[in-house]
């Protein structure tokens, strides 16, 4: 057997997962030459070309998908098993690769990150912040974090948050200059921070409630926003109406700094999902991830007003 082929098969197959050269080479933290070598070499020692080059795009030829297909499970089985034997000696280890929207940072993750940083200084949890639909499993991620509507079928999920209300709010300013709405109709006399969605490129409708039923609402605004937590700061900074996760603001409004308006049409979002395949549950990291997500959950419950989230192995539709 090629030691030195196997050494390499690792980048090879990083190329094919992120599609390109200095993609791979950021994940694998080494440089784009580096990568290019290692591939090169792979390539002289089996005596075929693994992928075809332009100067816009990377693809596998009929050999490099041979060669990835064989090799990625491979691999993916040799982490599995030396996380098992590290974690039998004490501790899990290793890199955990999380995508994320923004809005799980104060949501869900502040306080399992901190908790995870004591109790397993040799996990290393990325956080990659994403608003896209992203696919983990394409993308190299351990897991992601998602609304639990808009997690596939095939994936097993674990509760992060409790069901929450989407709710429209406006500060006092505001408020006293524009007055407040009274209907969904009085929207569209508002300046109401929009915000764009990255994938599709269009601008989000406001799911709202009106009188039992779920309906989109077109808005227009002085403002339209790609991050969805800054919506926030322009609402307190008096400059329009916005549309938000309860929880968000909930300090806010309890201190008097923004107000709720249009209170009986807002809607219930499911909540919060970690969601990964079914293999990478064996992963030590992502266990050790779990087990103190459900430890700080369980400890939430003990606070007056707060409920406890647990592990859901369910299935959604994608």
């Amino acid at each position: 057997m090629d030691r030195d082929l196997l050494s390499h098969l690792p980048v090879v197959v990083a190329v094919a997962r992120r599609g390109g050269f200095a993609l791979a080479a950021a994940e694998l933290g080494m440089s784009p030459s580096a990568v290019s070598h290692a591939v090169r070499l792979v390539e002289e020692r089996i005596g075929q070309p693994l992928f075809a080059r332009t100067t816009r795009s990377v693809a596998l030829t009929e050999a490099g998908e041979a060669l990835v297909a064989a090799a990625e499970p491979a691999l993916e089985d040799i982490a599995d098993r030396m996380e098992r034997i590290r974690s039998v000696k004490g501790r899990a280890s290793g890199l955990l690769r999380i995508n994320a929207p923004r809005i799980a940072l104060p949501l869900a993750l502040m306080p399992i990150l901190s908790a995870m940083a004591e109790r397993y200084p040799d996990v290393t949890v990325e956080i990659v912040t994403d608003e896209r639909l992203s696919d983990i499993v394409g993308e190299g991620f351990d897991a992601g974090i998602r609304l639990g509507e808009m997690i596939a079928e095939d994936m097993v999920t674990v509760r992060l948050t409790q069901p929450f209300r989407t709710i429209v709010v406006a500060s006092p300013a505001y408020v006293g200059r524009h007055g407040q709405p009274r209907t969904l109709a009085d929207l569209s006399a508002h300046n109401c921070i929009g915000y764009r969605l990255l994938r599709s490129r269009a601008l989000y409708r406001w799911d709202l409630n009106d009188q039992g039923k779920d309906i989109s609402v077109e808005t227009r605004g002085s403002v339209v926003l790609t991050d969805p937590l800054s919506a926030r700061d322009m609402a307190l900074a008096g400059i329009g109406l916005a549309y938000l996760f309860e929880p968000l603001v909930r300090a806010d409004v309890e201190a008097g700094r923004l107000v709720e308006v249009l209170r009986d049409t807002s809607i219930d979002e499911p909540g919060l999902f970690l969601y990964f395949p079914r293999r990478a549950a064996m992963a030590p990291k992502l266990r050790a991830f779990i087990d103190t997500a459900q430890e700080i959950g369980r400890a939430s419950s003990r606070t007056p007003g707060r409920k406890v989230f647990s592990e859901d192995r369910v299935r959604f539709t994608s």
